[in-house]
Formats: structure tokens, sequence, C-alpha cells
């Protein structure tokens, strides 16, 4: 939870302190790692020709493998040989996408090394470059190769991103809960978490908006314009200043709470602290992206200033704050 003053001309709750939800995404930097080129056909984006950096992280090469410690672990082990030698074929592969692309997307991965998820194999993804010519989104992308690319060098405070998700699943569910549907009386036939009747005689078929059984959660979803309220510095670059402090709260003490998050544990990399919640269970990876559509209204651009952040323990109550708190009110 979060406590701010609400910037809303116009409302009744402008300039007056209200306690807003938020969710904290744990933001490790991804590694850029190679470059991929698309036309556009009939068919749709063809790939034109891929192009990748010259080292490539083992989190990234266990994504080759099932089971990495019974593999012969060759994977581009012959690419990062003869990477001099075939200098002349890259290049005469980027003069390629130049001349024919019209997309380019770089290759990114997570390092899932920075958290403590018992995952070691990153998840890849191709992230597109946008504005300019061919040849400078190509030379801006042969800039960002084995480098490091963190979550503040795309998004700013007081901005909202989109948020892509697996949501969270709950496998076979009836219809009662499934889709809201009432409960049937007591002393119906054959069971009451049902729905009565489903469909007339004619047409001899089951529509496909009357209420069934089936798969609950676990579904692809997209939630759009979220705000992001602050992106926190890593735990261990705020010189003992924590990074969860604000103008009114200057109590040195980090964004995770008292005896950890729930389900997850410490969060030591950068953050983004959006406004409510997002699809899925606590780490499972998300996609964060720029939003579609202009964000033009007064809503959108309110600019967000914190007053307090609450760090006490999300197992209980929460009495106190840090634990410097709970050892000088203990007497410990």
């Amino acid at each position: 939870l979060i406590v701010r003053d609400l910037e809303r001309p116009g409302s009744k709750m402008h300039k007056k302190e209200i306690c807003e939800p938020v969710t904290i995404v744990d933001c490790p930097e991804i590694c850029v790692v190679g470059l991929v080129g698309y036309k556009p056909t009939v068919r749709g984006l063809r790939a034109v020709s891929t192009v990748w950096a010259h080292q490539l992280t083992e989190p990234l090469l266990r994504r080759y493998y099932r089971t990495w410690y019974a593999a012969k672990k060759k994977a581009f082990t012959k690419h990062t040989a003869n990477y001099d030698a075939n200098a002349a074929a890259r290049e005469a592969n980027l003069a390629r996408i130049e001349k024919n692309a019209t997309v380019l997307r770089v290759i990114a991965h997570t390092q899932p090394n920075k958290l403590k998820l018992g995952s070691k194999k990153a998840h890849v993804c191709e992230i597109q470059i946008n504005g300019g010519s061919m040849a400078d989104k190509l030379a801006f992308a042969k800039t960002l190769f084995e480098q490091k690319v963190s979550v503040d060098q795309v998004f700013q405070q007081n901005e909202r991103c989109d948020v892509i998700a697996v949501s969270k699943g709950h496998g076979m569910e009836g219809v009662t809960h499934r889709w809201g549907v009432s409960r049937l009386p007591r002393k119906s036939h054959r069971g009451l978490r049902k729905v009565a009747c489903i469909g007339a005689w004619h047409p001899s078929r089951v529509s496909y908006s009357v209420a069934r059984a089936g798969q609950n959660g676990f579904h692809h979803r997209t939630e759009a314009n979220k705000k992001i309220f602050k992106i926190g510095a890593e735990a261990s670059k705020t010189d003992g200043k924590g990074n969860a402090t604000t103008e009114l709260d200057l109590t040195p003490k980090d964004i995770t709470p008292m005896g950890g998050f729930c389900r997850y544990g410490i969060v030591n990399n950068q953050y983004l602290m959006l406004k409510g919640s997002i699809p899925g269970p606590s780490k499972r990876v998300i996609t964060l992206r720029r939003p579609l559509g202009a964000q033009s209204s007064r809503l959108a651009r309110e600019e967000v200033h914190l007053k307090f952040i609450d760090t006490s323990s999300k197992q209980g109550h929460g009495t106190f704050q840090t634990q410097t708190e709970r050892a000088k009110f203990m007497g410990l």
C-alpha cells in the first residue's frame, strides 16, 4: 500500500490523502544478444536474416537444451570460435537486412541468475526497434549487443505501461465458479451447481454463450494503461538509504517488506511500482510494453508524489515498518 496526495482537479478528493494498493514488479536487466530483420509478404512478415552477438551467456544456451548437465553443450560453439573469420558474411547479412527489411527487432533474454526462481534457463523474446531509417535502427541495435538494458531506459515514472502475462490457473472448474451463475434450489436432482437449461430443442446444438464447465485461468491476458508510481533503484546501490524512502518518510528502508514478499522473497534488483494488480501468481514472467494509444487524458498525465510506502509484514497484521523499529519496540 502507498499513501499520496491526489492531484485531480474537479474531484472531491483533490489535494486529499488517499491510500492505494500497488504491485511490485522485480525488474532485473535484460541482455541483448542479436537482431533479426523482417520483410512483409502476402502471408505476413518473413525473416530476412539473423545476426548474433559474439559472446552468448549460459542462461541463453541452457534454453537450447532440455537437460543441460547431460548435454554436450555444443550450441553456438562454432559461431563463437569463428566470429572474426565470419565477419564478411555477417556484414553481408546486415546489408541484406538494411536493403530488404522493413521491421527490425533485437533478440533479448532475461537473467534468471539474478532471481531466486529455481530456474536457470533464460526467457528469450524479440523487441521491436522503431523510429528513423533502417540504417539508424541497425546502428542503434549493434550498440546494444552484449549490453544490459534496464527498465529505467524504457519506462519513466508517471507514465503508463501495458502488462502482458498468463493469469493464475485454477484447472477444470464448474459453471458456478467459472461463470458465476446462481446455484439451483437445494432439492434439485443430480446436483445444484449447474446450469438448468442449456438451450432449446432447436437449433439442435449448444450455443457458445451458454455457461459450461471447463478450464479456468492460465489464460494469456493483457491489461492496458497501468500507472507507474515509482521506478526503484537496486537495493545495493542506495548507499544505505534504501529504495523505499519518500520526501516525507526518510526512514532508510528497502521495498522488501518485513519477512519478505509472500511466496517470493527479497527484491534486490530494480523494481516497478504499478497501480493495482496484474495477472498471474508470484514468480511468473511478465512482459511490459509501452501503451499502444496516446496517453493524453488528464488521468494519464497526473503526476504522482508518494508520501509513504508501507513495508510492514504481508503475512499478518504488520505492526513494524523496519527491523530497527521492531528491535527498538521489543527492547532487543
